[in-house]
């Protein structure tokens, strides 16, 4: 299989950090907060390799460090430490070292994106369609006709009604939000798409179809993925293989079926059996 994503030792703290930080901080002490300097290690030591089409799923409860894990590798936030290496083309990209520049370029082309929270990752100012414009004008398409039509199909695609390609995104239900988020990130065919809490709010049944959605086009276009969520449920569905965080650290992981029917780590057991 090729690989996509190899990352290792990402750390992320939160303050001015001491000497202190990893060794009294995490699971075992229960708490992310450094009792010596008062910074919060959101994250420490995470590690794990990514494959085309495969999806990774990062669960844990919230400030376990999962969300902040991925905004890391999507440049919304700064590691403090490690190595991410993105495989792309036969080039390798170390993601952490590149210029702000090269980062956009990254993430406006190769990764999308699908935040919890659609104000986000959606311009509420423009159009749905204008959205997905936005993003494809960063790549190759610059004539207006394509423009339209390939956001036209998308949309469509991901079941918002074309009508409605002209309407603001604040005129939508949040389901149809995340909806455009979708077309929107997959606009550029991605070979590595993060997904931050994506149901998180919505009603049952609009969720089932966001995450319907999710797994027809990762079957179409094998895009890599991961899926961050506190909900056992998308896990499961998911996920082939997945982390979980506690405190910023990774306490378990291995094959998702694995990991939800005989949990090892107590944290692990206690999730599974509230979510039963």
């Amino acid at each position: 299989m090729d690989k996509v994503l190899e990352v290792k030792n990402l750390s992320k703290v939160y303050g001015k950090g001491c000497a202190d930080c990893f060794g009294l901080t995490g699971p075992q002490a229960d708490t992310n907060i450094c009792p010596s300097c008062g910074s919060v290690v959101a994250a420490h030591d995470v590690s794990f390799d990514l494959y085309k089409g495969e999806i990774l799923g990062i669960m844990g409860e919230s400030g376990s460090g999962k969300s902040t894990s991925v905004k890391c590798l999507f440049f919304d936030e700064e590691p403090t430490s490690g190595s991410a290496v993105f495989y792309d083309d036969g080039k390798q990209y170390n993601l952490f070292t590149l210029n702000a520049a090269q980062q956009r370029q990254l993430s406006s082309r190769r990764f999308g994106m699908v935040y919890q929270n659609p104000y986000l990752g959606l311009n509420f100012d423009i159009s749905a369609g204008g959205n997905i414009a936005e993003r494809l004008l960063m790549s190759s398409i610059s004539h207006f006709g394509a423009i339209r039509e390939r956001a036209s199909s998308l949309l469509q695609r991901a079941e918002v009604p074309t009508a409605r390609i002209d309407a603001l995104p604040k005129t939508f239900s949040g389901g149809m939000q995340q909806r455009v988020q979708i077309a929107k990130a997959l606009s550029t065919y991605p070979p590595l798409l993060f997904l931050d809490e994506v149901t998180t709010g919505l009603d049952l049944s609009v969720q089932a179809a966001i995450l319907d959605l999710i797994m027809e086009i990762q079957q179409e276009i094998e895009t890599a993925m991961i899926v961050v969520t506190h909900d056992l449920g998308v896990i499961r569905l998911l996920a082939g293989r997945t982390l979980v965080m506690k405190y910023g650290r990774v306490i378990e992981s291995g094959l998702t079926d694995q990991v939800l029917e005989d949990p090892q780590h107590a944290y692990t057991q206690r999730l599974v059996a509230s979510a039963l």
